[in-house]
C-alpha cells in the first residue's frame, strides 16, 4: 500500500490532468451527439472540448508516469455513462453498473503504481 501512495503522490498532477481530460473529452462527445449531425454551436463547442482534453492529455503525461496516466484514460468511459445518465436520460442498467466498477477497478489496479 506505501507504493501506492507513492505512486499517487508522485503522479499526483499527471493524474488530474488526465481526469480533467477524460471529462472534457466525454463532454465533447456528449456534446457531438447532442448536434445532431448540424455544424451548431453544440458541435462547435464540442470540438472545442474534445480539443482541450486532448492537449491536457499530452500535457498529462509530461507530469507522470505512461503506466499510472494511460490506464486512466478509461474512465473516459465511466464519464460518458454518467453524462449520458444525466444529459440524454439514458437507462442504467446492472451491465453498465458492473461494467463501470470493472473500468474503476481496472484503472485503480493497473494504474495505481509505478512498480
Amino acid at each position: 500500500m506505501n507504493r501506492f501512495v507513492q505512486s499517487l503522490q508522485k503522479n499526483k498532477i499527471g493524474i488530474l490532468f488526465i481526469l480533467i481530460a477524460s471529462v472534457s473529452t466525454a463532454s465533447g462527445q456528449m456534446l457531438w451527439k447532442l448536434s445532431d449531425g448540424n455544424w451548431n454551436v453544440y458541435l462547435l463547442f464540442g470540438f472545442s472540448l474534445y480539443f482541450i482534453g486532448a492537449v491536457l492529455m499530452i500535457v498529462a503525461f509530461r507530469f507522470g508516469s505512461l503506466s499510472v496516466l494511460h490506464p486512466l484514460l478509461s474512465m473516459g468511459y465511466v464519464f460518458g455513462l454518467l453524462l449520458g445518465v444525466a444529459f440524454l436520460h439514458e437507462p442504467i442498467t446492472t451491465m453498465k453498473v458492473i461494467g463501470t466498477l470493472l473500468i474503476t477497478s481496472g484503472a485503480i489496479l493497473i494504474g495505481g503504481g509505478d512498480h
